[in-house]
């Protein structure tokens, strides 16, 4: 008999559940219910930790505060209702002679699994109730069900791997474990995509190795080596598929080379104009302040991006009043010197609004040649094109994009709708726009040389100023160059940052609105969402708007702003706030990104444990932006420690970076992680917090066979690949 060949992945998604042994139709429908349909889906189901029942502590040597995993007997089981309506399940377990309980609160369900004669492991904190060992809520893997049976007697006594169970959808950990093992023993060897010569360069374990050490470990010594080896590979296969998609859109750009100059990044404030000079030059002379060396650093790497014929795919990065659109104003520029228009995307017509203002008054002095007009030169033409710009008015923009009257245009990403054409575009900058993902960006650029009779694919520069940490930009951004802003401009101020937990500390809090609204300045007053509803959210604005009228605030002329008001009304009241007729504003989180009133010196944020650490940094980044003394205000205790955490780093930092890795602690991946690929390429098993040296292995390997067309000699890797990305991704990325 033949040795049997070696399976891929690939094979391991073609066999579905059911084909399993011990998973029969109701099986199959609860792990569906998980998102497991097939075995790579069971096999990928990682442990989120381990029992060493070989070093198994016996109830008779458990110690009150510590955290243990015990192997009992059910002796007996009680439910019933506490005084304050919460159902209990009072168990009581025996092993070897020596007696223990366990309280289970707000889980019924317990009182029908853990009947008299069931077996099995309590993972929890010991505790002292009455003079007797307790645990409350602890982690329960039943080992032997009530009937006796057990559905593998040699998993019982080593390591035993805990899944992720679901009590609502009726699968234990321990049924889990069994499915995934049954699953390995049939499977047999696994297809290594990684030959032996690299798999030694990376100090990595072969694929059969790492699935049954992940979770089958014999000792747990087993575990590091197998979980360094899947990590590598999640890790891998995202940094293969974004270094594929750079070169095959490198491979198929024709891009616009524009002129740059790094000596006109030298020019000091104030400087004698000189007319001959490029408008990037003229501008920064202009400029009321300096540079600082992060912007210097970054327009240096910006221009010499666009001065290549390779579009620049680039992110800018920089913490909240860094100076990003200093930066984007010059890359502009850049591509107006060379003859070209620019296109300034904001993600609300609100802000696309404050950007075209800002840009208006930035470039009214500066002059570009123009053969079409009398004199033969013009100002700088900034338009703006949003949907509420309609009729003749929105022709004639439409009419001047075509035949090159309009130098920069500013909107939402509607700009790039079939009815807008340039002459030649040269730079698309997007403001904001960070959870944009590969393929949104990559459906830009083919606009921007689908709608640009030049034909040529426009540099794209993505900005945000939510900080990112090094990592996660790794995996989010891998497309695109990073440039980071990491330095505020001088005169700049900290932000006096206080958790007002108490009475007296929030009357403090309002005092200060008071105080700094009396000596001419603005307040921000933001109210949590309460619920995922804007209605409900606007509701609680209003409402709390009035009391603030009426209470704390009266005699102030507070104003509110919040999402379901129409534009007109939301462009009335910021108006009305920026000319000081409204002195204290009472908004939602729609004042989040971009708006900037310099004036505004306090900002109060209600129920703030209700925010994110990004959210609460960008709000607080509503305030600072002169060189007054500014102060931010968090208010309400917060119910949990992740809350707690979020508040007492916002009063201790200000750096946006730091904040960042400790939002990557509180919150994990997902949520940072959001909506970068579509697909199965999520990160199962890695942590960017952890495995930032196998990220950055990985990402050395996959530019390597990149680079070296290393790929074409490896087809599983590339079968592997296409596993995880759709078909339509796919034709791009393997079409040669």
């Amino acid at each position: 008999m033949g040795e049997v060949a070696p399976r891929r992945l690939r094979a391991l998604g073609e066999i579905t559940v059911s084909q399993l042994r011990h998973v029969g139709p109701k099986r199959t429908e609860a792990l569906a219910s998980l998102g497991i349909e097939n075995v790579l889906d069971l096999v990928t189901l990682y442990p989120r930790r381990y029992i060493d029942r070989t070093r198994r502590v016996d109830l008779s040597d458990l110690m009150v505060g510590e955290e243990a995993a015990v192997f009992a007997e059910v002796k007996s089981s009680t439910s019933r209702r506490t005084r304050q309506g919460k159902s209990l399940v009072d168990v009581s377990v025996v092993d070897n002679g020596e007696t223990m309980k366990i309280a289970f609160f707000n889980q019924p369900w317990r009182g029908a699994q853990l009947v008299a004669g069931v077996q099995a492991i309590f993972f929890g904190k010991v505790s002292d109730f009455r003079g007797v060992r307790q645990m409350t809520n602890p982690v329960v893997d039943v080992v032997v069900g009530a009937s006796g049976e057990e559905r593998d007697a040699s998993r019982v006594g080593g390591i035993v791997a805990l899944y992720p169970a679901s009590g609502k959808a009726g699968v234990t950990s321990w049924e889990m474990g069994g499915f995934i093992e049954e699953s390995l023993k049939r499977a047999g060897p696994l297809l290594d995509p990684l030959e032996e010569r690299l798999r030694r360069d990376f100090s990595l374990v072969d694929r059969t190795a790492a699935f049954w050490g992940i979770h089958l470990p014999r000792d747990m010594s087993d575990v590091p080596p197998a979980r360094r080896r899947l990590v590598f590979d999640e890790f891998l296969r995202l940094q293969l598929l974004l270094a594929l998609r750079r070169r095959r859109l490198e491979e198929s750009s024709s891009g616009v080379s524009h002129t740059f100059d790094e000596r006109d990044l030298d020019v000091s404030p104030g400087s004698l104009r000189d007319e001959r000079s490029s408008l990037v030059r003229q501008f920064l002379g202009a400029h009321h302040f300096a540079l600082t060396t992060a912007q210097r650093r970054v327009l240096h790497e910006i221009g010499h991006d666009m001065a290549s014929t390779l579009p620049m795919h680039r992110l800018l990065q920089g913490d909240v009043g860094s100076g990003k659109t200093v930066v984007a104003l010059s890359t502009l520029l850049m591509a107006i010197d060379g003859g070209r228009q620019g296109a300034f995307m904001a993600p609300t017509e609100v802000l696309a609004e404050q950007h075209a203002a800002a840009l208006r008054a930035d470039v009214a002095a500066l002059r570009v040649a123009d053969p079409a007009v009398l004199g033969g030169e013009r100002g700088v033409v900034v338009h703006l094109l949003t949907g509420r710009v309609k009729g003749k008015e929105r022709q004639a923009i439409l009419s001047a994009l075509v035949n090159g009257g309009v130098d920069i245009v500013v909107g939402t990403h509607a700009l790039l709708s079939d009815e807008v054409r340039f002459k030649s575009l040269g730079v698309v900058v997007i403001d904001e726009q960070h959870r944009f993902g590969v393929e949104q960006r990559a459906q830009l650029r083919d606009k921007g040389r689908a709608h640009s009779i030049e034909v040529l694919d426009p540099d794209l520069l993505v900005m945000t100023a939510t900080p990112i940490p090094r990592t996660a930009a790794m995996v989010v951004f891998g497309d695109l160059d990073r440039s980071v802003l990491d330095e505020m401009p001088a005169g700049r101020r900290a932000i006096e940052t206080s958790w007002a937990q108490s009475p007296l500390d929030v009357g403090g809090a309002w005092q200060r609105v008071r105080d700094e609204v009396a000596a001419g300045r603005r307040a921000y007053v933001i109210c949590a969402l309460v619920e995922d509803s804007e209605r409900i959210e606007a509701t609680s604005a209003v409402a709390e708007r009035t009391r603030l009228a009426t209470h704390e605030l009266r005699g102030l002329s507070v104003g509110l702003l919040h999402g379901q008001m129409k534009s007109s009304e939301k462009d009335e009241v910021m108006a009305q706030f920026r000319t000081g007729e409204i002195q204290v504003l009472v908004a939602t989180v729609v004042i989040e990104v971009g708006v900037d009133v310099a004036q505004a010196s306090v900002i109060i944020i209600e129920d703030a444990w209700r925010f994110g650490l990004a959210q609460l940094h960008q709000l607080r980044g509503r305030v600072g932006r002169s060189d007054q003394q500014s102060y931010c205000y968090l208010l309400g205790e917060a119910p949990s420690d992740d809350g707690r955490q979020r508040l007492q780093a916002l009063v201790d930092s200000h750096d946006g970076f730091a904040l960042a890795e400790i939002d990557l602690g509180l919150r994990g991946e997902g949520t940072l992680l959001g909506a970068r690929q579509r697909g199965r390429s999520d990160l199962r098993l890695a942590d960017l917090r952890r495995d930032e040296e196998i990220l950055n292995q990985a990402r050395t390997l996959a530019l390597q066979l990149v680079a070296r067309d290393a790929l074409v000699s490896h087809a599983e890797l590339i079968d592997e690949l296409r596993l995880f990305v759709d078909e339509e991704e796919a034709k791009f990325l393997f079409r040669s």
